[in-house]
Parts: C-alpha cells; sequence; structure tokens
C-alpha cells in the first residue's frame, strides 16, 4: 500500500509525478485547510492536526515546526526542501523517522545577490530609489549625483573571508568588474591571506564561511575596527558570523561605508532594530537562494532522495 504524503512545500510539477508515482500525494484541493498555511508556516501541534487529519506517513515541509507533537506521530519521513532548522533531527533519529533535505547551495544565486548588495551598498540604490519616489530627488539643496555618491569598483580590493563554493562564485565575478580579489580560508591553501592582512587591505569584506562553534562572532568589534575607513561590510552567508551590536556601533561611528546583509539571527529582524534606521545598511530577508531555479532543483532534489527511500522500504 502507498503511503500518504502531505506536500506543505511548493513542488514543481515534474517533481509532484515523481511522488505521486510511489505514494499518494495529499493536496490542498482536498483539504482547504492547507490553504491556511503561514508564510513562516505550521507551528508543531497545527501540523501534527493535519498529519493526524490526513493519515499521512510522509511530510514535505518549508519552514514548519517539526518537534515533538509531529514528531510523536507514526511518520516515516520528514523531508525538508531548505535547511531543517525547525526540525527536532536528534528526535527524529530516536524515533527513527528519516529527515531528508537539500545539502546543496544555489552558489551561483547567493553569488549574484553578493554582487547586487555590493552595487546596492555602494551606489545608494535604495536611498536613491526613494527620492526619486518621494520627489526628493534635490532635498537639502543638494544635487542627487553628489548626496548619493560611491566609489568607482574597478580596481578595489574585494576580500572574500571563506573561499569554500560560494566564495569562489563570487571571486570570479569579482574579478570581472575589475576588482583585485583576496581571500582568507585556513582551509583552502590558495586563500593566502590571514584574517588580520585582509581586513587590513581590502576595500569590500564579504563573509562566505560556514557557521560552526569556531566562526559564530567571526567578526566582532576588533575586526570591525581594523578594517579599512569606508569600507563596505556583506554577509551573504549566516548572520551569526558576526556581531550586530559591534556592526552597528562601527556604522554609527562613521568608520564603515555601509552594509548589505541578507542573513541575521533565526533570519528575522526586529522592525525597530538599529540597522533598520541606517540609511547605508541594505537589508534582504535571506533571498540568497530565492530564485525560480533554485527553488525547483532543491525540491526536486528532495522529492528524488523521498522516492529513494519509499522504493527502499517497499523491498
Amino acid at each position: 500500500m502507498r503511503p500518504r504524503a502531505l506536500v506543505l512545500a511548493r513542488l514543481p510539477a515534474d517533481a509532484v509525478q515523481r511522488l505521486a508515482a510511489v505514494a499518494e500525494v495529499v493536496s490542498a484541493d482536498e483539504f482547504p485547510e492547507l490553504a491556511g498555511r503561514p508564510a513562516w508556516g505550521f507551528s508543531d501541534e497545527r501540523l501534527a492536526d493535519l498529519v493526524i487529519g490526513t493519515g499521512a506517513r510522509v511530510l514535505v515541509t518549508d519552514g514548519d515546526e517539526v518537534r515533538g507533537a509531529v514528531l510523536g506521530l507514526p511518520l516515516d519521513i520528514v523531508a525538508c526542501v531548505r535547511a531543517p532548522t525547525r526540525v527536532d533531527v536528534r528526535l527524529a533519529r530516536e524515533r527513527g523517522v528519516a529527515v531528508l533535505h537539500s545539502a546543496d547551495h544555489d552558489v551561483d544565486a547567493v553569488a549574484e545577490l553578493t554582487v547586487a548588495l555590493l552595487f546596492a551598498v555602494n551606489r545608494h540604490i535604495v536611498t536613491a530609489d526613494r527620492d526619486v519616489r518621494g520627489g526628493r530627488v534635490y532635498r537639502r539643496g543638494l544635487p542627487p549625483a553628489q548626496r548619493h555618491r560611491g566609489v568607482r569598483l574597478a580596481g578595489r580590493t574585494f576580500g572574500i573571508v571563506g573561499l569554500g563554493r560560494v566564495g569562489t562564485a563570487v571571486r570570479w565575478r569579482m574579478r570581472g568588474l575589475g576588482m583585485h580579489v583576496i581571500a582568507c580560508d585556513p582551509h583552502v591553501p590558495e586563500a593566502g591571506h590571514t584574517l588580520p592582512a585582509l581586513l587590513a587591505e581590502a576595500d569590500v569584506v564579504s563573509v562566505h564561511a560556514e557557521l560552526t562553534a569556531e566562526t559564530r562572532g567571526l567578526i566582532g568589534s576588533a575586526e570591525f575596527a581594523a578594517m579599512r575607513p569606508g569600507a563596505i561590510y556583506l554577509n551573504t552567508a549566516r548572520g551569526g558570523l558576526h556581531d550586530v551590536a559591534a556592526l552597528v556601533d562601527t556604522l554609527r561611528g562613521g568608520h564603515l561605508g555601509g552594509a548589505g546583509l541578507d542573513h541575521f539571527e533565526g533570519e528575522w529582524l526586529d522592525p525597530d532594530h538599529p540597522l533598520v534606521r541606517l540609511s547605508n545598511v541594505v537589508l534582504t530577508p535571506c533571498l540568497g537562494e530565492a530564485t525560480g531555479d533554485s527553488e525547483a532543483e532543491r525540491a526536486g532534489l528532495v522529492v528524488d532522495d523521498v522516492v529513494r527511500v519509499i522504493r527502499s522500504r517497499e523491498v
């Protein structure tokens, strides 16, 4: 008998077809209550009710909370199209529930967002756009070319902290802009700079390290102070890699030229946070892989894993 699969993530049509070949897919058309899913996903208790109501043994999620209430049910598989940050993986393992997720990042998409943030910060794209829309192009009696003045990137130095797959994808893009690229990464021999040397030399510092116990808070007060006056700081990796309070203090003090951030602790920033009030900071809500291509590829890979596990258990 084919298991029931409760799908809460958006899947491309071909992925749904592959899943339907081995499982009975539960759709929102059959269960209208699924259409009321919050943007941040169902809570553990609400999701448990839906699993019970649908009789699902397979769960495909995108940010839903999967903890004690859900994992106390007779589930076989929990599949996540993103990192399982809201899944109690340890408890799932204890209860014999397979947790599947796509480990691969769309490195090109993240690298492209890094380029976008650099331009947005350096050329004041966001504030200039607001001025045009609000009819304030010549406010304070200054022409826009003076109020929104950036620097020419060609010939400047771009520093990459963490020369993994994303850092490497960023490197050739920045070289294509005519920038001199340097890097530090203790695990990559060709990244020839130490962190202090990179901070002292780079006009732009872009962080692409993995978040581990060793790298948490990697960029703090001392590191921000060591950057060149007017330098731009970018982070499209993880919010925990830098000290947010130290970043705010450094920006307020005028030492840095600006910052572009795509991640925050918990992937949430309070609207009253000091960063929000800084005009030389561009903030995006975890958009590194927010492309249709990325979403379809991730979902397809996860569904393929689900199909493999189901078929292996049929033997």
